[in-house]
Protein backbone atom coordinates (compact mmCIF):
# COMPACT_ATOMS: atom_id res chain seq x y z
CA UNK A 1 0.00 0.00 0.00
CA UNK A 2 1.29 3.34 -0.70
CA UNK A 3 2.03 5.67 1.97
CA UNK A 4 2.55 9.84 1.13
CA UNK A 5 5.89 10.71 2.67
CA UNK A 6 6.16 14.31 1.02
CA UNK A 7 4.08 16.43 -1.20
CA UNK A 8 4.01 14.06 -4.52
CA UNK A 9 6.28 11.51 -3.10
CA UNK A 10 4.79 7.97 -1.79
CA UNK A 11 6.67 5.06 -0.94
CA UNK A 12 5.84 0.79 -0.77
CA UNK A 13 7.47 -1.18 1.69
CA UNK A 14 7.77 -4.71 0.56
CA UNK A 15 7.57 -7.93 2.69
CA UNK A 16 11.42 -8.86 1.19
CA UNK A 17 13.95 -7.23 3.60
CA UNK A 18 12.35 -3.90 3.99
CA UNK A 19 12.86 -2.68 0.08
CA UNK A 20 11.32 0.65 -0.42
CA UNK A 21 9.96 1.29 -4.06
CA UNK A 22 9.55 5.38 -4.44
CA UNK A 23 6.87 7.36 -6.86
CA UNK A 24 7.28 10.67 -7.68
CA UNK A 25 4.05 12.21 -8.91
CA UNK A 26 4.44 14.11 -12.02
CA UNK A 27 2.37 16.27 -14.45
CA UNK A 28 1.43 13.51 -16.80
CA UNK A 29 2.84 10.25 -14.44
CA UNK A 30 5.05 8.67 -12.04
CA UNK A 31 8.75 8.58 -11.57
CA UNK A 32 8.61 4.97 -10.36
CA UNK A 33 12.24 4.48 -8.45
CA UNK A 34 13.48 0.46 -7.53
CA UNK A 35 9.85 -0.72 -9.02
CA UNK A 36 10.05 -3.44 -6.26
CA UNK A 37 10.28 -7.59 -5.42
CA UNK A 38 7.02 -9.55 -5.44
CA UNK A 39 4.69 -9.39 -8.24
CA UNK A 40 1.41 -9.19 -6.12
CA UNK A 41 3.43 -6.26 -4.73
CA UNK A 42 3.65 -4.48 -8.06
CA UNK A 43 0.55 -5.12 -8.90
CA UNK A 44 -1.44 -3.86 -5.84
CA UNK A 45 1.16 -0.78 -7.48
CA UNK A 46 -0.33 -0.63 -10.59
CA UNK A 47 -3.85 -0.65 -9.25
CA UNK A 48 -2.89 2.22 -7.29
CA UNK A 49 -1.79 3.82 -10.53
CA UNK A 50 -4.96 3.29 -12.04
CA UNK A 51 -6.75 4.78 -8.98
CA UNK A 52 -4.56 7.81 -8.93
CA UNK A 53 -4.96 8.01 -13.12
CA UNK A 54 -1.71 8.42 -13.26
CA UNK A 55 0.41 5.88 -15.27
CA UNK A 56 4.35 5.35 -15.02
CA UNK A 57 5.91 7.92 -17.22
CA UNK A 58 9.53 6.69 -16.44
CA UNK A 59 11.54 4.16 -14.05
CA UNK A 60 14.61 4.59 -12.87
CA UNK A 61 17.29 1.76 -10.71
CA UNK A 62 19.34 3.05 -8.20
CA UNK A 63 22.13 0.40 -9.14
CA UNK A 64 22.63 -2.86 -10.72
CA UNK A 65 21.75 -5.27 -8.25
CA UNK A 66 18.93 -7.82 -8.74
CA UNK A 67 16.44 -7.07 -6.42
CA UNK A 68 16.45 -3.24 -7.90
CA UNK A 69 16.18 -4.29 -11.60
CA UNK A 70 12.73 -5.60 -11.61
CA UNK A 71 9.87 -4.93 -13.37
CA UNK A 72 5.90 -5.87 -13.93
CA UNK A 73 4.65 -5.76 -17.66
CA UNK A 74 1.45 -3.78 -15.79
CA UNK A 75 3.70 -0.71 -15.18
CA UNK A 76 3.55 -0.45 -19.65
CA UNK A 77 6.28 0.52 -21.93
CA UNK A 78 7.83 3.51 -20.04
CA UNK A 79 11.35 3.84 -20.23
CA UNK A 80 13.47 2.68 -17.26
CA UNK A 81 16.66 3.98 -16.80
CA UNK A 82 19.93 3.61 -14.69
CA UNK A 83 23.44 5.85 -14.63
CA UNK A 84 25.34 5.13 -17.71
CA UNK A 85 27.54 2.43 -15.31
CA UNK A 86 24.65 1.03 -14.19
CA UNK A 87 23.28 0.10 -17.43
CA UNK A 88 27.06 -0.97 -18.45
CA UNK A 89 27.35 -3.68 -15.36
CA UNK A 90 23.96 -5.04 -16.68
CA UNK A 91 24.95 -5.32 -20.31
CA UNK A 92 28.70 -6.15 -19.76
CA UNK A 93 27.73 -9.01 -17.16
CA UNK A 94 24.58 -10.24 -19.44
CA UNK A 95 22.51 -9.64 -16.83
CA UNK A 96 19.61 -10.08 -18.92
CA UNK A 97 20.64 -13.68 -20.22
CA UNK A 98 19.04 -16.62 -19.82
CA UNK A 99 21.62 -18.13 -18.49
CA UNK A 100 22.35 -15.46 -15.80
CA UNK A 101 18.97 -15.09 -14.93
CA UNK A 102 18.75 -19.00 -13.88
CA UNK A 103 21.93 -18.11 -11.58
CA UNK A 104 20.32 -15.04 -9.76
CA UNK A 105 16.99 -17.72 -9.20
CA UNK A 106 19.37 -20.23 -7.78
CA UNK A 107 21.58 -17.90 -5.87
CA UNK A 108 19.71 -15.39 -4.40
CA UNK A 109 15.62 -16.19 -4.77
CA UNK A 110 14.79 -18.68 -2.38
CA UNK A 111 11.71 -21.03 -2.35
CA UNK A 112 9.26 -19.13 -0.40
CA UNK A 113 9.46 -16.39 -2.61
CA UNK A 114 10.36 -17.76 -5.87
CA UNK A 115 6.75 -17.95 -7.21
CA UNK A 116 6.18 -14.00 -6.58
CA UNK A 117 9.35 -12.94 -8.18
CA UNK A 118 9.62 -12.41 -12.08
CA UNK A 119 12.59 -12.32 -14.03
CA UNK A 120 11.10 -11.57 -17.83
CA UNK A 121 11.81 -7.67 -17.64
CA UNK A 122 14.37 -8.27 -15.31
CA UNK A 123 17.06 -5.77 -16.39
CA UNK A 124 15.89 -3.91 -19.15
CA UNK A 125 17.21 -0.59 -18.22
CA UNK A 126 18.25 2.02 -20.31
CA UNK A 127 21.59 4.10 -19.88
CA UNK A 128 21.66 7.97 -19.12
CA UNK A 129 24.29 9.99 -20.89
CA UNK A 130 27.47 9.49 -18.32
CA UNK A 131 27.09 13.67 -17.86
CA UNK A 132 23.77 13.41 -17.24
CA UNK A 133 22.58 15.37 -13.65
CA UNK A 134 18.84 14.92 -13.74
CA UNK A 135 16.22 12.35 -14.88
CA UNK A 136 14.17 13.03 -18.22
CA UNK A 137 10.69 13.44 -17.58
CA UNK A 138 7.77 15.47 -16.56
CA UNK A 139 7.81 15.97 -12.99
CA UNK A 140 9.89 17.75 -10.25
CA UNK A 141 13.41 17.97 -10.76
CA UNK A 142 15.32 15.01 -9.76
CA UNK A 143 19.09 15.72 -9.87
CA UNK A 144 21.11 12.20 -9.74
CA UNK A 145 23.97 11.93 -6.92
CA UNK A 146 25.80 9.63 -8.37
CA UNK A 147 28.96 7.64 -6.60
CA UNK A 148 30.64 4.24 -6.62
CA UNK A 149 29.57 3.09 -3.36
CA UNK A 150 27.75 -0.33 -2.55
CA UNK A 151 27.55 -0.95 -6.52
CA UNK A 152 29.10 0.14 -9.72
CA UNK A 153 26.97 3.51 -10.83
CA UNK A 154 25.07 4.00 -7.55
CA UNK A 155 23.14 6.86 -8.08
CA UNK A 156 20.99 8.49 -4.65
CA UNK A 157 18.28 10.85 -6.02
CA UNK A 158 17.44 14.12 -4.49
CA UNK A 159 14.01 15.95 -5.03
CA UNK A 160 15.06 19.24 -3.85
CA UNK A 161 11.71 20.95 -3.80
CA UNK A 162 10.03 18.03 -2.07
CA UNK A 163 13.30 18.05 0.49
CA UNK A 164 13.43 14.02 -0.41
CA UNK A 165 16.38 12.48 -0.85
CA UNK A 166 16.47 8.91 -2.21
CA UNK A 167 19.46 7.02 -0.85
CA UNK A 168 19.68 3.92 -2.56
CA UNK A 169 21.43 1.14 -0.47
CA UNK A 170 23.04 3.53 2.07
CA UNK A 171 21.94 4.77 5.37
CA UNK A 172 19.43 1.69 6.63
CA UNK A 173 18.76 1.66 9.88
CA UNK A 174 19.39 -2.29 9.75
CA UNK A 175 21.78 -2.81 6.79
CA UNK A 176 25.48 -1.95 7.56
CA UNK A 177 27.02 -0.78 4.38
CA UNK A 178 27.67 -3.74 1.43
CA UNK A 179 31.27 -2.65 -0.06
CA UNK A 180 31.77 -3.13 -3.40
CA UNK A 181 34.29 -5.54 -3.36
CA UNK A 182 34.34 -7.03 -6.74
CA UNK A 183 34.42 -3.90 -9.29
CA UNK A 184 36.74 -1.58 -7.67
CA UNK A 185 40.24 -1.34 -6.49
CA UNK A 186 39.43 0.92 -3.64
CA UNK A 187 36.61 0.36 -1.87
CA UNK A 188 36.34 2.04 1.35
CA UNK A 189 37.25 5.44 -0.16
CA UNK A 190 34.26 4.70 -2.45
CA UNK A 191 32.41 4.72 0.46
CA UNK A 192 33.49 7.23 2.35
CA UNK A 193 33.25 9.24 -1.18
CA UNK A 194 29.54 8.32 -1.38
CA UNK A 195 28.25 9.13 2.00
CA UNK A 196 30.36 12.66 1.99
CA UNK A 197 27.89 13.27 -1.08
CA UNK A 198 25.27 12.84 0.73
CA UNK A 199 26.43 14.76 3.38
CA UNK A 200 26.65 17.83 0.66
CA UNK A 201 22.84 17.51 0.48
CA UNK A 202 21.96 16.34 4.26
CA UNK A 203 21.23 19.49 5.49
CA UNK A 204 18.43 20.51 3.58
CA UNK A 205 16.80 16.67 3.39
CA UNK A 206 13.39 16.91 5.29
CA UNK A 207 12.89 12.94 4.26
CA UNK A 208 15.19 10.47 3.25
CA UNK A 209 14.43 6.98 2.33
CA UNK A 210 16.78 4.05 2.62
CA UNK A 211 16.35 1.13 -0.24
CA UNK A 212 15.81 -1.12 2.68
CA UNK A 213 14.44 0.01 6.11
CA UNK A 214 12.95 3.00 7.93
CA UNK A 215 12.74 6.64 6.61
CA UNK A 216 14.19 9.32 8.52
CA UNK A 217 14.07 12.24 8.64
CA UNK A 218 15.83 15.87 9.24
CA UNK A 219 16.76 15.20 12.76
CA UNK A 220 18.00 11.52 11.57
CA UNK A 221 19.90 11.74 8.26
CA UNK A 222 23.40 12.89 9.86
CA UNK A 223 23.19 10.90 12.83
CA UNK A 224 22.67 7.80 10.21
CA UNK A 225 25.83 9.22 7.68
CA UNK A 226 27.96 8.99 10.76
CA UNK A 227 26.91 5.75 12.07
CA UNK A 228 27.48 4.55 8.33
CA UNK A 229 31.00 6.08 8.49
CA UNK A 230 31.66 4.36 11.79
CA UNK A 231 31.55 1.23 10.20
CA UNK A 232 33.53 2.00 7.56
CA UNK A 233 36.03 3.45 9.64
CA UNK A 234 35.96 0.17 11.81
CA UNK A 235 36.18 -1.97 8.78
CA UNK A 236 39.68 0.05 7.43
CA UNK A 237 41.29 -0.25 10.54
CA UNK A 238 40.18 -4.22 11.03
CA UNK A 239 38.80 -2.83 14.40
CA UNK A 240 35.96 -4.64 17.04
CA UNK A 241 32.56 -2.51 15.54
CA UNK A 242 30.39 -1.75 18.15
CA UNK A 243 27.85 -1.27 15.38
CA UNK A 244 23.98 -2.11 16.67
CA UNK A 245 23.29 -3.49 13.44
CA UNK A 246 25.54 -6.69 13.82
CA UNK A 247 25.26 -7.01 17.76
CA UNK A 248 22.86 -9.11 19.69
CA UNK A 249 19.77 -6.71 19.43
CA UNK A 250 20.27 -6.50 15.48
CA UNK A 251 17.30 -6.81 13.42
CA UNK A 252 18.36 -9.74 11.45
CA UNK A 253 21.05 -12.01 12.71
CA UNK A 254 22.57 -12.90 9.13
CA UNK A 255 24.05 -9.39 9.05
CA UNK A 256 26.62 -10.02 11.74
CA UNK A 257 27.60 -13.01 9.33
CA UNK A 258 27.78 -10.59 6.10
CA UNK A 259 30.13 -8.36 8.35
CA UNK A 260 32.74 -11.22 9.03
CA UNK A 261 32.39 -11.84 5.17
CA UNK A 262 33.64 -7.81 4.63
CA UNK A 263 35.99 -8.50 7.02
CA UNK A 264 37.58 -11.41 5.47
CA UNK A 265 37.86 -10.73 2.34
CA UNK A 266 39.11 -6.81 3.10
CA UNK A 267 41.69 -9.02 5.32
CA UNK A 268 42.26 -11.33 1.73
CA UNK A 269 42.84 -8.10 0.10
CA UNK A 270 45.06 -6.68 2.14
CA UNK A 271 47.25 -9.98 2.20
CA UNK A 272 47.47 -9.84 -1.83
CA UNK A 273 49.01 -6.11 -1.56
CA UNK A 274 51.52 -7.13 1.23
CA UNK A 275 50.06 -5.53 4.04
CA UNK A 276 48.08 -8.43 6.42
CA UNK A 277 44.99 -7.84 7.97
CA UNK A 278 43.19 -8.96 10.34
CA UNK A 279 41.74 -13.14 9.20
CA UNK A 280 37.81 -13.24 10.15
CA UNK A 281 36.22 -16.27 10.05
CA UNK A 282 34.36 -17.76 7.02
CA UNK A 283 31.01 -16.39 6.07
CA UNK A 284 27.96 -18.01 5.61
CA UNK A 285 26.38 -17.80 2.72
CA UNK A 286 24.68 -14.26 1.81
CA UNK A 287 21.05 -13.41 2.41
CA UNK A 288 18.59 -12.93 -0.63
CA UNK A 289 18.46 -9.36 -0.13
CA UNK A 290 22.03 -9.19 -0.81
CA UNK A 291 23.57 -9.05 -4.46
Amino acid sequence: MLRQVAEGVLIQQSEFCQTNTVVVQGRAGVLLIDPGILGYEMAALADDFRELDQPVAAGFSTHPHWDHLLWHDRFGAAPRYGTARCAATVRDRRLTDADAKARIAAQFITPDIAPQVSLDLFGLIAALPAEAAQIPWDGPRVRIVEHQAHAPGHAALWIEERGVLVAGDMISDFLIPLLDLNDTADPIENYLAGLRLLEGVAGDVDVFIPGHGSIGGADQIHARIEQDRAYVHALRDAHVTSDPRVGPAATYDWVAGVHAGQLQRLAQRSERNGTPGWKGKEAPRKPTCLY
